[in-house]
């Protein structure tokens, strides 16, 4: 949520930074209902200072005075506590109308992220070499179905499509991935790990961002009010709301394994076959919590440790700045990793590491006391995959086939699996 002196304060400023993300961004509403709900108060507030002062002459009256003053009194008294009775149910409809047009704002782009579309990203730097072959390379799907690895058509009798089934080896290779990623995180990054519930509450999903504007792409469970979460990032930005964290103990940081569940509405097209878009997926996600003045440094941090997990692989990516108009709603710059696939001839996002500044911290209201002294701060929170499994397991059978429909394993996941190649 923006700070809403802020928004006061300079709104051609905010305007001019939430433009950057939507041209047609607008604050009219919501800087004309916050000039309303401080006319309201300050009425309440006045109205409510003559019914304390006229309680206090009633009294007095009540103690022996005039009977015909103390009736007009009373009527008096009456007709301030209709009009202010009134007034407060404006002002709660006018608070509920300006939360909601809070709610709905986006996190400000950072200065340095550009404008422009989703397709004017900026690479910024590349690892690796993409693989070359002396045959044409397959799609993962095609290498997974004859290796046995996924069953897709079970996973649409069991449930629909676009959810996987891993079976046999890639079963066993999902589970290696996802034990050896954590591990990773916990052991040379210092992560705090933690495995928490699938599903959330309404306010965990307030406090991320994904409601309410976008209930439509979550999964729902209407008799508890639960929803499933899209990412540990959900549970994880909720682990301290309404809590007063020591400087001395940022920043914290923690790695969860959950699944995730997306509904992804919309058509697609043969690029997004396979493990590409799924309804269900497997991810180690990293969470942090930083003061103001080192959230950025914080961010450099958080994308080399999910760049880890691919140079550990043996991966060929590069990673690319997200212009404003592509970030995600709570987002304030965002820089993505991006694996190759050659069955494909593309690029696919397979982490996503975003500074979301104080966005997520003023709704669930976590802060952290100063080490030198003074009022509480808010909080700056950072979210990455490290990583999302379905690409990366994508990535892993098409960087790593052979002529004969085989893959060899990475280096990491051959010694977990005690086996060298698939096939």
């Amino acid at each position: 949520m923006l700070d809403l002196r802020r928004i006061r304060q300079d709104p051609e400023g905010v305007l001019a930074r939430l433009r950057r993300r939507n041209p047609q961004a607008d604050l009219s509403r919501l800087l004309a209902l916050d000039e309303e709900r401080r006319g309201l108060q300050r009425e309440v507030d006045e109205l409510r200072r003559r019914q304390n002062e006229g309680s206090e002459r009633l009294a007095a009256l009540a103690r022996g005075g005039d009977p015909a003053a103390r009736d007009h009194l009373l009527a008096e008294l009456r007709e301030l506590a209709q009009r202010r009775k009134a007034l407060e149910e404006r002002l709660a409809q006018v608070e509920a109308e300006l939360e909601a047009e809070l709610l709905a704002l986006p996190n400000l782009p950072h200065d340095s992220v550009p404008p422009g579309s989703k397709e004017e990203k900026v690479v910024l730097r590349t690892w690796g070499e993409p693989p070359r072959f002396d045959f044409p390379p397959q799609h993962h799907l095609a290498l997974a179905q004859k290796l046995g690895l996924l069953d897709m058509e079970r996973a649409a009798k069991l449930a629909q499509s676009r959810f996987p089934l891993y079976v046999g080896e890639g079963a066993r290779l999902e589970f290696a991935l996802l034990r050896w990623m954590l591990e990773l995180h916990v052991r040379e990054h210092g992560y705090i790990p933690v495995l928490p519930p699938i599903l959330a509450n309404r306010r965990s999903f307030l406090v991320s961002g994904q409601l309410p504007k976008f209930a439509d792409e979550l999964y729902h469970c209407p008799a508890d009010d639960l929803f499933l979460n899209p990412t540990a990032e959900s549970l994880l930005a909720n682990l301290h709301n309404d809590e007063i964290l020591e400087e001395e103990r940022l920043p914290l940081r923690y790695v969860a394994y959950t699944p995730c569940f997306r509904r992804e509405a919309g058509s697609y097209g043969e690029e997004q076959r396979g493990l590409i878009r799924m309804h269900q997926f497997n991810k180690i996600e990293l969470f942090w919590y930083t003061t103001p003045e080192t959230s950025y440094q914080a961010l450099e941090e958080l994308v080399a440790h999910a760049e880890k997990v691919l140079q550990r692989l043996g991966l060929h990516y590069r990673v690319t700045l997200l212009p404003a108009s592509d970030l995600a709603f709570q987002s304030a710059k965002t820089i993505d990793l991006e694996v190759w696939l050659p069955g494909q001839g593309a690029y696919y996002e397979v982490s996503s590491c975003s500074n979301c500044e104080d966005f997520q911290a003023r709704r669930g209201n976590v802060r952290y006391r100063p080490r030198g002294g003074g009022r509480p701060q808010y909080v700056h929170t950072l979210n990455g995959s490290g990583l999302a499994t379905s690409r990366l397991f994508a990535a892993i059978l098409e960087q790593n086939q052979r002529r004969d429909g085989t893959v060899v394993l990475p280096r990491v996941l051959a010694e977990l699996l005690d086996r060298e190649t698939l096939g």
